[in-house]
């Protein structure tokens, strides 16, 4: 078995914008152990997965540094193990039942990280206790105050106003400042700013920080290394509302918004059906949240929902019918109840 050292070693390079860390595993070997031993370290890649390296196979993410005694890789990441290949093992394997159970939460561990992304978030001014009302997505006031004001634009994840009601886990990357959870922030606009995935409201972008000091101190940066992953909107104790925007004209042109939706799915089509007839209208989404059609059908109308996870298998897409309609002299600037939310799994 190889002696395991397990230093930790860190670096830290402070420039004006950036900080740049590295994170350095230490293991000492004979030259006999060399011959046999492999180091198996995680890859930073969602298709590679782990990649099994050894002192004959250096990569470009780990540094290869000295042939013999003591080897040492530079990976991202203050984690590493010994994988020792099983013939070599000298004792019965329930012997190493708790070291290989150790290494299956380690591998756990190393997967979760996979599911987020690296970009950058920077803040737009002014949003200290709410964010914009004149997003892209077209929520006004509400988009200002929903999420308790944790809200971003984003040109990437925008979408062309598919990705208008999106929750996002963000986190920032410096330990000093960052708490580990970030914050959860919904889009409701459109923009970017010097290659950035994120233009988080000030509420938001002070959220990421360890404490109000810290968060206070992440502004003074201006824009942070992050990473995110797309997570489940929750809305307790509330249903998908319809909002009937003041663009509308009864009974001519409607206009609505769709409010509060849950999980995380996308809303990637839309229908305004009769209830008697149950003939239904397929609209379009004209810009943002907002979804539009003229010469609506008449009487009382419900509105049906296709939720897709963008996976493309068989049963990723779902149809969802309100319990409750829309009246039928409904009037511009009114909110209808649908009775109906998705449930978070």
């Amino acid at each position: 078995m190889p002696r395991r050292h397990n230093e930790l070693q860190k670096r830290e390079t402070k420039g004006q914008n950036t900080i740049e860390r590295t994170v350095t595993c230490r293991y000492t070997y004979t030259r006999e152990e060399m011959s046999t031993t492999a180091l198996r370290l995680p890859y930073p890649s969602k298709t590679k997965g782990f990649q099994l390296l050894t002192h004959h196979q250096p990569s470009q993410h780990y540094k290869y540094t000295i042939p013999s005694s003591p080897v040492t890789w530079s990976i991202p990441k203050a984690s590493c193990y010994i994988f020792i290949p099983l013939p070599q093992m000298a004792f019965p394997l329930h012997y190493h039942l708790p070291a290989l159970f150790s290494l299956l939460v380690f591998v756990s561990g190393v997967m979760a990280d996979a599911e987020f992304t690296l970009s950058k978030a920077s803040y737009y001014p002014n949003s200290d206790t709410k964010g914009t009302e004149n997003g892209a997505c077209e929520y006004g006031t509400f988009g200002a105050t929903l999420n308790n004001g944790d809200v971003s634009a984003s040109a990437s994840l925008y979408r062309n106003g598919v990705g208008c009601g999106a929750c996002y886990q963000v986190r920032c990357t410096d330990p000093y400042y960052c708490s580990p959870e970030g914050v959860t922030i919904v889009i409701t606009d459109s923009g970017s700013s010097d290659g950035t995935d994120f233009i988080l409201s000030q509420h938001a972008f002070t959220g990421m920080g360890q404490s109000a000091d810290a968060g206070a101190a992440l502004l003074t940066l201006g824009y942070v290394g992050i990473e995110y992953r797309r997570v489940s909107c929750s809305y307790p104790n509330k249903n998908i509302v319809f909002k009937i925007t003041e663009s509308s004209h009864f009974p001519y042109y409607i206009e609505f918004e769709i409010w509060y939706q849950q999980g995380s799915q996308d809303i990637i089509a839309v229908q305004l059906c009769e209830t008697v007839t149950l003939k239904c209208q397929l609209l379009s989404r004209t810009h943002g949240a907002v979804w539009a059609t003229v010469s609506p059908p008449t009487g009382p109308l419900y509105i049906r929902m296709l939720f897709s996870s963008g996976a493309p298998r068989v049963g990723d897409q779902k149809w969802l019918a309100p319990t409750n309609t829309i009246p039928q002299n409904w009037t511009a600037g009114a909110i209808y109840d649908s009775g109906v939310q998705m449930q978070l799994h």
